[in-house]
This record gives C-alpha cells, sequence and structure tokens, in this order.
C-alpha cells in the first residue's frame, strides 16, 4: 500500500533535485548515457512521492555510511579529475560501457518501481526484467559505469575512490540481503536466481 510521503521519501525527493542541477553542471555536452541518467532522476523523483511503506529499514551507523560513500563517491572522481591530471586508457571502450551501465541502471530502476529506496528496506521483492539473472543489477550497473567512466579518463584519485566506493556497494549488497531474509519468497528467490552481481562468480 502507499503512503504519504515520510522523512526518507522527502530526503530522496531533495537528494535527487540536488543531483539534477549537479548532473548539468558537471556534463559540459550530453551523450545517449547522460540522457539515460537524466530519466533515471526525473523518474526517482516520482517514485519518492509514491513508495511503498517498508516492513523493516536499517538505519545503522554502518549502513548509513555505506549510503553516503556509494551516493558520493561518483563526484567525488568528477572532482578528483578536476585538482589532478587525469590519463585516458580505452575511452572508445568507456564510452561503451557507460552507456551499458546507464541502460542497465534505468532498466533496473524500473523494474524495482515503487520498491526503489536508498537506505537497506524491505518494500517488496522485485523478480522481473534484470532481477531474474542477478539480484543486485543496479549495482552492477555503477560497477560497469565507474570501469566505463575510468577507462575515458582516470588517476590514482579516481582508482582509490572506486575501490571505497565498490566497498560500500558490496556492504549495501549484504544488508540488503539481511533485511530481504524473512520476506517468504526470498528463499526461492535466491534458490532461483543464486548471484549476487556477477553470475558464475558472486
Amino acid at each position: 500500500m502507499a503512503r504519504r510521503p515520510r522523512v526518507g521519501d522527502v530526503f530522496l525527493f531533495a537528494f535527487t533535485l540536488v543531483e539534477l542541477p549537479l548532473l548539468f553542471i558537471l556534463t559540459p555536452t550530453f551523450m545517449i548515457a547522460d540522457w539515460v541518467y537524466l530519466s533515471e532522476h526525473l523518474l526517482i523523483l516520482g517514485i519518492a512521492l509514491s513508495r511503498f511503506s517498508p516492513a523493516a529499514q536499517d538505519l545503522t551507523a554502518p549502513s548509513s555510511t555505506a549510503v553516503i560513500i556509494a551516493y558520493t563517491y561518483p563526484y567525488a572522481q568528477v572532482i578528483c579529475l578536476r585538482w589532478l591530471p587525469g590519463y585516458p586508457a580505452l575511452p572508445g571502450i568507456g564510452l561503451w560501457l557507460v552507456t551499458l551501465g546507464a541502460c542497465l541502471s534505468l532498466a533496473s530502476l524500473l523494474s524495482l518501481g515503487r520498491c526503489f529506496g536508498i537506505w537497506p528496506a524491505l518494500r517488496g521483492l522485485t523478480t522481473r526484467g534484470p532481477y531474474r539473472l542477478i539480484r543486485h543489477p543496479m549495482y552492477l550497473s555503477y560497477m560497469i559505469s565507474d570501469l566505463g567512466y575510468n577507462l575515458n579518463e582516470y588517476n590514482l584519485g579516481t582508482l582509490l575512490l572506486v575501490i571505497i566506493g565498490w566497498g560500500s556497494l558490496f556492504y549495501r549488497i549484504l544488508a540488503e540481503e539481511r533485511i530481504l531474509a524473512p520476506n517468504t519468497a526470498w528463499s526461492h528467490y535466491v534458490a532461483l536466481v543464486p548471484y549476487r552481481l556477477i553470475p558464475f562468480l558472486w
């Protein structure tokens, strides 16, 4: 059942409103991936006002720290590249990966719908779309995009930030699975979709 917006929903709405102008400021020329990310931000604004009420939520300090890191490290990479010189690696492949990551992220968000959230929470179990293949495709999309951006341009600072950021993503995966476990359909879903992030690996 949908509910009236609460503090978490207002926070998500406000955070996305801040991200939108940052996206424009930090992106001088919009490519396909940037338009996809823009569409995601607009979709999140609507989701923030119509999300399901969580049956459980993890607001502990470790989870909150992981959330903050996960949402800020991409922007920290951009700032790092403005402070320190960057080096191109494989820009063509990088652009392809960024676009792939953006499309997977949008597909995951559309599948999640009103179950989407920032903190680990139990709002239902999503099993459609890319969630039929792996249990956390949204986080995989972030990692693919990170690889793409760093193939376009990287330095020691961005590589360090990616390591820290991925650590926060791994923590969020485990935290989300702990809070989803009480869902009666969870064990059946895990049996059908055994891999969290990378098929045949983890």
